[in-house]
């Protein structure tokens, strides 16, 4: 079997949703329900400062609406988020987030421009397609 060298951008997310650091939790939790989305790259100006996740905005669930209110983006995101370029191949992605133990990585293009987001459901979604072309391409031969 031939190796395969698949970039991440293949399975990447295009254009994700971002949020503004400043963005309030309530307002976060509502923009992720509403696009069915569970990582959200955060931004200030069209840098990526961070990713809030769903576990991020649930942990906050238990608050007073009064202390909600005082939490924003930047309280609960990740800071430094894992980034690669799009050219990345997705294997490397995936190691490297498994060694980090993250749901989520920012995918930019080589001027550093976010392009996409890449998750652990993407990552799923590739096994399945390499897998099921692989078992394709032997049935065939």
């Amino acid at each position: 079997m031939l190796p395969i060298s698949v970039p991440v951008d293949e399975f990447t997310t295009p254009d994700p949703i971002t949020a503004d650091e400043n963005m309030p939790v309530d307002d976060l939790r509502e923009l992720m329900e509403e696009n069915g989305i569970r990582h959200l790259p955060i931004v200030r100006g069209s840098a990526v400062v961070g990713v809030v996740s769903d576990r991020d905005v649930r942990l906050s669930a238990g608050l007073s609406a009064a202390e909600k209110f005082l939490v924003q983006a930047s309280d609960i995101m990740a800071e430094e988020p894992l980034c690669v370029k799009a050219s990345t191949p997705l294997d490397e992605v995936a190691y490297a987030m498994s060694e980090r133990k993250v749901g989520s990585v920012i995918v930019k293009n080589d001027a550093g421009e976010l392009v996409g987001i890449f998750t652990a459901t993407d990552a799923l979604n590739a096994l399945i397609e390499i897998v099921r072309e692989s078992r394709t391409a032997v049935a065939s031969e």
